[in-house]
């Protein structure tokens, strides 16, 4: 079922027409911050949420970062993506997060799940989720922040390597070994 309300229609900002959104932002436009808001929610929820893996607390600095965004706006210069820059916001507020507590959530199954089809496949894809899960806690925080960006955040390989200081091309390199290494793991450990 499409969905007609005015965030859905902010989040189709076709790529060529987001500098100019936020030129508008910039320049103090409500409607066009709006849009950039309706945009970019979503996935810096889920990217948070993954970080921190409490809704509540997803959601407290998912308003952070766009607080800090519209006040740092006027300051931004788009010399790169607009979503490496705001996911680059959402990165700090979870690291000012984890000063605070002192704790923090890996990677769990709410960010990688799958539908199955059947109780048998459904059962499967748990131990295989479970695994998988086991596998990602083990890596190095860069790794993954680098499945987060990709999978939870859903963004580019040139967005991610805006938001790591890479290229694209590395960015891309760098997900694509790292996923290798965790077939390989999986493969040679039977799961």
């Amino acid at each position: 079922m499409p969905d007609n309300t005015p965030e859905a229609a902010a989040q189709e900002i076709p790529v060529e027409d987001e500098a100019e959104v936020v030129a508008a932002a910039r320049n103090g436009d409500p409607a066009a911050f709006a849009r950039l808001y309706g945009r970019y929610v979503r996935p810096i929820y889920r990217y948070l949420y993954s970080r921190v893996g409490d809704g509540a607390d997803a959601e407290d600095l998912t308003s952070r970062t766009f607080l800090a965004a519209l006040e740092a706006l006027p300051r931004y210069r788009h010399r790169g993506r607009f979503a490496a820059w705001i996911f680059a916001i959402a990165y700090r507020k979870a690291m000012d997060h984890f000063r605070t507590r002192r704790a923090q959530s890996p990677l769990d199954e709410t960010s990688i799940t799958g539908e199955g089809a059947d109780l048998a496949g459904q059962v499967i894809q748990a131990q295989a989720r479970q695994d998988l899960t086991k596998r990602i806690d083990e890596l190095t925080d860069e790794q993954q922040e680098l499945l987060r960006l990709r999978y939870v955040a859903d963004l580019s390989f040139a967005e991610i390597g805006d938001a790591l200081g890479k290229s694209e091309e590395a960015a891309k390199k760098s997900l694509y070994r790292l996923l290798a290494m965790l077939q390989e793991r999986m493969e040679a450990e039977g799961g």
